[in-house]
């Protein structure tokens, strides 16, 4: 019987194709985009992860308040300072720190000039820094001690034309007027603020910049069998008793990779919540559409619905028929538009990696995901023929014969 009833439907709306594809053009049009939403936050997040897993569960950053990337000379005073290293390295319960300076710099290269991040890194503690940001080497070798004068580029410098000419590893670079060779061209980290950075060692960065104390990240990592937090929460205090700070006063913030992620996926759940309300509006816009063009389906089988009456079918019998027409309107249109937000977010992905050279931006498409979606376009097309349908089933028989 009830596959009787979906024949039916099909037969209606394959009666009035035009009508119908104007009314599911809402309902597809709301689903791909809240699809494309929400498997682009989902995708956001496991690459998000993936990128926190790299860093590692055993390791914690302390930044400076203020930030840094500036000019030599713009942030007013050393927020963190190689005396602040001496007070870790004493901590008990660390097991091993890296530490950069950071600022932006003049870089030269086959005639062109253009400006990029260059980093310091000390060459006694480079291990954590490279494991924690997954640098490894394309081409060349990475830092060993002595190689002052020469330099690691991100992998951009060779594959995303941010010179004409791509750089390679052996090639010169001028920095800020001064020469330098390039050491290795680094893997691809997936975000273009990594792949256009250049590291180089700390004694070089603080002559060339003329920054002698100023550090501007500390990686720490913990000692096993000890908690970060635990180890965390010592740390920040022994640094503002050196620094002779209080929880008020302290010029440093100290993160562990749960409390980042932690951060990042609430602004993500905000931001798609927000765009997600906005999807929501051209559903309802969709809802609206399938519940006028049912109301016209009702008028115009009035005398219909009076035959079907009239040979024995029941209002429950009109009910459900009206019903899963409005449902299948709503579950095709969800269809068609998850397929639109499949489409749209593989393109996005596309542009991401060719164009900007991350591969952050990317879509998740779990099961749960696609089959809700079709779920949600099929209940809305029900609930949105649920008054017109209400209203065939109570139509009378004599009225619907006259009708006209």
């Amino acid at each position: 019987m009830i596959s009787d009833y979906f024949t039916l439907a099909v037969r209606n709306l394959r009666k009035r194709k035009l009508r119908t594809w104007l009314t599911m053009l809402g309902i597809f049009i709301s689903i791909a985009t809240i699809f494309l939403l929400i498997s682009l936050s989902l995708g956001l997040q496991n690459a998000v992860k993936a990128q926190f897993e790299t860093l590692g569960t055993d390791k914690f950053f302390i930044l400076p308040k203020t930030g840094f990337l500036g000019l030599p000379g713009s942030v007013g005073g050393d927020i963190l300072t190689e005396k602040d290293i001496q007070t870790i390295s004493k901590i008990r319960g660390i097991k091993d720190y890296t530490y950069v300076a950071i600022t932006n710099a003049k870089v030269e290269f086959s005639g062109e000039t253009k400006y990029f991040m260059v980093i310091g890194l000390p060459l006694d503690h480079t291990q954590i820094y490279t494991e924690t940001n997954a640098w490894k080497a394309e081409e060349g070798t990475m830092f060993k001690a002595g190689d002052e004068g020469s330099v690691l580029l991100g992998n951009l410098f060779k594959t995303g034309n941010v010179f004409q000419k791509p750089v390679r590893a052996g090639n010169k670079i001028t920095i800020n007027g001064k020469d330098f060779k390039v050491r290795s061209i680094a893997t691809p980290i997936g975000n273009p603020s990594d792949d256009t950075s250049i590291i180089m060692t700390l004694d070089d960065f603080r002559t060339l910049f003329n920054i002698s104390e100023r550090v501007d990240e500390i990686v720490v990592q913990v000692t096993s069998g000890e908690t970060v937090k635990d180890v965390a929460d010592r740390t920040e205090k022994k640094l503002r008793q050196s620094k002779g700070q209080t929880e008020k006063t302290q010029d440093f913030s100290i993160s562990t990779p749960e409390e980042l992620l932690g951060s990042f996926q609430t602004i993500l759940n905000i931001l798609t919540g927000f765009l997600g309300g906005i999807a929501a509006i051209s559903l309802l816009v969709g809802g609206v559409g399938i519940a006028n063009t049912m109301y016209t389906s009702v008028l115009e089988r009035t005398r219909e619905i009076g035959v079907m009456k009239a040979i024995g079918a029941k209002n429950k019998n009109i009910l459900l028929i009206f019903l899963i027409e409005s449902g299948l309107l709503g579950l095709v249109g969800a269809a068609i538009g998850v397929g639109l937000g499949y489409g749209a977010g593989k393109i996005i992905e596309s542009i991401a990696a060719n164009a900007l050279g991350t591969n952050l931006l990317q879509i998740a498409t779990p099961w749960y995901l696609i089959f809700g979606c079709l779920m949600f376009g099929f209940l809305i097309g029900a609930v949105s023929g649920t008054l017109p349908a209400r209203r065939a089933s109570k139509i009378k028989v004599v009225d619907a014969l006259r009708y006209e």
